[in-house]
């Protein structure tokens, strides 16, 4: 086999000082994960043990319609559940039973812990055993953790991922399995690639439904999709798979570089790589380009929100030719976004975890054409006249692989357009300053009912 497209030479960020602050900071909870969760697992169920607060946060991330049967709710802790005066445990019981006698269709069930939950004690993994006993062969019960306590929003994926892993039944078919929740078309894609380089047997992690669960052993190879799965990649590993370090499949070349890094360990002809790769990479590229004009010599700074921060920062200053500043990250997890780093080119800080107050002093000083950062952040900031983009929006919108490279650009681009049109008529400026995200059409999300 010949070599396929190698990374570039060099450590680039992977080695530079790492700023890393403890101190107050702005995120979402683990919660919001079940957002994208229960769309993708299409016969799983979550139900967060948490308070009126965890359920009202669903009601509105999710935009749920009062008729509509979602895949979640919320088994709420009354004042005297918190007190002690009720058995929370007999509770629960009672409610899942209620849900399951409801809802026949369920085969997963999630008991996902929420900040009420854990500040209580309440044991949800031993929950979690007793009831799978109880539903054995009709629903598997499991628990992890959603709670915003230390954590940042997107580890609730990983904390869901992770808790599937322990009961993967175990396998010693040669495999890849492709770990992370991706739209349904993405993710098509992505295993239409894989396919036409001869890549026989793919599984994915989260399956989209129970009965197509993948298995996992020592012959098990995965690659990740999202750069915020450490506990999940953990996992897999104390169950004997090997992890396939590559840059994260955003833009053209990492979604190259990461195909690249599979079809190493699969022994893929070069020929046959470029072959499959050459149209989608070309498309990628025109895509790329027509965003290029705006983005080219911008400088962009990141709060950590996501953990997207890295791969993106690395997108963005090398397909599209922006300068990045100071590039946050709540955890900065070099076994999984190392590649990515030693990608991009020394110059911006790096960041690991947040002292609010001093990052904000930053970003003002530096005065950057874009700041991506969180919803909390994103309205003093604008009044500070600073361009802004949300950073939940990049985790909602199908961002990965060739066909979506386009639209990764695009969603940089538009807050700097809307900003440019702005400064050419002001007039059009009604009443203060609002963030980007909201001029670019995000609806206001309606009310809803929990299942």
């Amino acid at each position: 086999m010949t070599d396929m497209p190698a990374l570039p030479q060099g450590n680039g960020c992977r080695d530079v000082p790492v700023l890393k602050q403890r101190g107050q900071h702005e995120v979402f909870c683990g919660l919001t994960g079940i957002i994208w969760l229960h769309r993708k697992m299409q016969d799983a169920f979550f139900l967060v043990v948490g308070s009126r607060t965890c359920a009202h946060l669903l009601q509105s991330a999710a935009g749920v319609m009062i008729f509509a049967e979602p895949r979640f709710g919320t088994a709420i802790l009354e004042e005297k559940d918190l007190a002690g005066l009720a058995d929370a445990n007999e509770e629960l019981d009672r409610e899942v039973e209620r849900l399951l006698s409801r809802r026949s269709d369920i085969k997963q069930l999630f008991l996902v812990g929420s900040c009420p939950s854990e500040v209580i004690k309440l044991d949800l993994e031993r929950a979690a055993e007793r009831l799978s006993e109880k539903y054995f062969g009709k629903t598997q019960v499991l628990n992890y953790s959603g709670s915003g306590i230390e954590t940042t929003f997107t580890q609730g994926e990983d904390a869901c991922l992770a808790s599937i892993v322990p009961a993967m039944p175990k396998t010693t078919e040669r495999q890849l399995l492709v770990v992370g929740a991706l739209p349904d078309v993405v993710e098509d894609q992505a295993l239409k690639l894989l396919g036409d380089l001869g890549i026989e047997t793919v599984r994915v992690l989260p399956s989209r439904t129970a009965d197509e669960i993948a298995g996992v052993g020592p012959n098990t190879v995965f690659a990740l999709t999202q750069p915020f799965l450490g506990d999940a990649a953990g996992a897999l590993e104390r169950r004997g798979a090997r992890h396939i370090a590559a840059p994260f499949p955003f833009g053209e070349e990492g979604t190259t570089a990461w195909l690249a890094a599979i079809a190493r360990e699969f022994g893929v002809d070069q020929d046959l790589f470029e072959t499959v790769t050459a149209a989608p990479r070309a498309r990628a590229r025109k895509a790329i380009a027509r965003s290029h004009e705006v983005l080219q010599n911008k400088r962009i700074f990141f709060f950590p929100d996501s953990q997207l921060e890295v791969p993106l920062a690395r997108f963005l200053t090398r397909e599209c030719g922006m300068e990045a500043v100071e590039v946050g990250t709540p955890f900065l997890h070099k076994g999984l976004v190392g590649p990515d780093l030693e990608m991009l080119a020394t110059g911006p800080q790096i960041s690991e975890g947040q002292d609010v107050d001093q990052q904000l002093d930053r970003a003002i000083a530096a005065q950057p054409d874009l700041t991506v950062c969180g919803l909390g952040l994103a309205n003093p900031l604008e009044a500070r006249g600073l361009t802004t983009k949300w950073a939940i929006e990049l985790v909602f919108t199908p961002v990965h692989f060739y066909e979506q490279a386009g639209d990764l650009a695009e969603l940089f681009t538009r807050p700097l357009r809307r900003r440019a049109m702005l400064a050419e008529h002001p007039s059009h400026i009604n009443g203060p300053e609002i963030s980007s995200g909201e001029r670019e059409g995000a609806k206001r999300p309606s009310l809803g009912a929990l299942a």
